[in-house]
């Protein structure tokens, strides 16, 4: 990867609108320290004890899914604070809480193709999950992302193409625009799921492990009805994550919507033009 493909700028240094930015309109964002040093030791405590399987291209990359249902640090991380708080001021509504999976790329591990995880009808993959207009999935990295250690890549803006090329179902083993995302252990990469994506191969010398937490507003529901939270799921939950499990089938949806409905707003700030401008958010949530 020549210097210019390389993402490696202080991400500490963008504001809010900033981010916003990045996040709407590259379809990636980082942030750094999101995670204390405690934080991550007690996170790896418990990742170390976990039961996971290898994936079809590779036994060097192994995965765990549903992990809410682990509990401990692990289960708590949902409720995260300064994630939660982020993600409410960029939907403006309640955050659904949606789905969550542990990997670990050992070394040797092959690298993950370019895909999306927005799957606008569904896939045998994603399920309809992956059907919701909007998710955002926050990648937790418990270990240095470097450019030898399976970093991050990405074709930014891809999200917004309507071209062919763009069709969500499509995957890439490369791309002469893709770019890779250095990170320290602790930061998080918040990822736009229609995005194209993947990772490069671990050539280092460590395992590096990510807990990914998908969210979404409570607006924009699924395309078909996916399994709801059962009595067993909740059961045991810490009272911090319960506000983020809210139904995952739910929408606000009007299929009878007049043309000139009553109570229109006249005002936005949103879809604000101006909202990746500091100072004009217009009061964001």
């Amino acid at each position: 990867m020549s210097g210019e493909r390389i993402d490696n700028r202080d991400w500490s240094l963008l504001p809010f609108e900033e981010q916003l930015f990045q996040l709407e309109v590259e379809g990636y964002l980082v942030i750094p320290d999101l995670l204390s040093a405690e934080h991550l030791e007690m996170l790896r405590a418990e990742t170390e004890s976990l039961k996971t399987r290898a994936v079809d291209y590779s036994v060097h990359q192994r995965v765990r899914q549903h992990l809410f249902r682990d509990g401990g640090e692990i289960t708590k991380l949902i409720a995260h604070k300064p994630t939660t708080e982020f993600l409410g001021r960029v939907f403006g509504d309640d955050v659904v809480f949606m789905s969550y999976t542990y990997a670990c790329s050992e070394p040797g591990h092959p690298g993950i193709s370019l895909h999306t995880d927005g799957q606008p009808y569904g896939s045998k993959i994603f399920g309809y999950e992956g059907s919701v207009p909007v998710m955002i999935r926050v990648l937790y990295y418990l270990q240095d992302l470097t450019s030898e250690v399976s970093p991050f890549r990405v074709v930014p803006r891809s999200h917004l193409s309507m071209h062919a090329d763009g069709n969500p179902y499509l995957r890439f083993k490369e791309h002469p625009e893709q770019v890779l995302v250095t990170a320290k252990a602790g930061s998080a990469v918040f990822l736009n799921h229609k995005t194209f994506h993947g990772n490069f191969s671990n050539v280092g010398n460590y395992a590096r492990e990510m807990l990914a937490i998908g969210y979404r507003p409570a607006w924009g529901g699924p395309v078909r009805e996916v399994d709801t939270w059962t009595e067993e799921d909740l059961k045991g939950l810490p009272a911090q994550v319960l506000p983020f499990f809210i139904d995952p089938n739910i929408s606000k949806v009007n299929f009878d919507g007049d043309n000139k409905p009553a109570g229109m707003r006249s005002v936005a700030p949103g879809i604000n033009p101006s909202r990746y401008r500091k100072g004009m958010d217009g009061g964001f949530r």
